[in-house]
């Protein structure tokens, strides 16, 4: 079941496992000529599986989840299980996720792209033309996700995120 999200649900949140493991991940490539910039991403195989930690402190989601305009948990048996929340904008008739978390035991069972369908929902609701998605260059499962669901990819940003991952953005176009 998929609902709004209360004040009861934060704690519960705020356990789940934020990170990810991942065996592959987009290697991003820069070529600069006098007269041409090429960029270019390469889905790299890594020697062995990596654990990555979630980029943002997901511990500020109890004084935050408040300034979110939605946010949707997934429950099972009445225990939160993930959850997605989104901001409108920056872009005009825009939506942004900014957390779509799974707990770990849960994960790869389709409860993602169900909540992110629930979200697309909501986003039509409110007559919304998109919805972008952010994630680092090294969230794998992440980008399958994002492919899975349709979404583009739209574009990079290099040093993003506090510890300097790349960030990638993917967009989706209401229909």
């Amino acid at each position: 079941m998929i609902r709004n999200a209360t004040s009861n649900d934060i704690p519960w949140l705020m356990k789940l496992d934020h990170g990810y493991s991942t065996d592959h991940v987009w290697q991003m490539a820069l070529r600069q000529e006098a007269d041409e910039l090429a960029i270019s991403f390469r889905e790299v195989r890594l020697p062995r599986p990596m654990r990555v930690s979630y980029p943002r402190d997901y511990m500020k989601l109890d004084d935050e989840w408040t300034l979110r305009s939605a946010l949707f948990i997934a429950e099972r048996d009445g225990v939160p299980i993930g959850y997605i929340a989104f901001i409108e904008g920056p872009s005009p008739n825009s939506a942004w996720v900014t957390d779509l978390v799974v707990s770990l035991p849960e994960r790869r069972q389709g409860i993602g792209s169900e909540l992110f369908r629930y979200g697309l929902d909501w986003c039509r609701g409110r007559g919304l033309a998109r919805i972008y998605v952010e994630m680092q260059s090294k969230n794998f499962p992440g980008i399958c996700l994002s492919k899975r669901l349709a979404l583009d990819f739209v574009g990079y940003s290099d040093n993003y995120y506090p510890n300097q991952d790349i960030a990638l953005f993917f967009c989706f176009e209401m229909s």
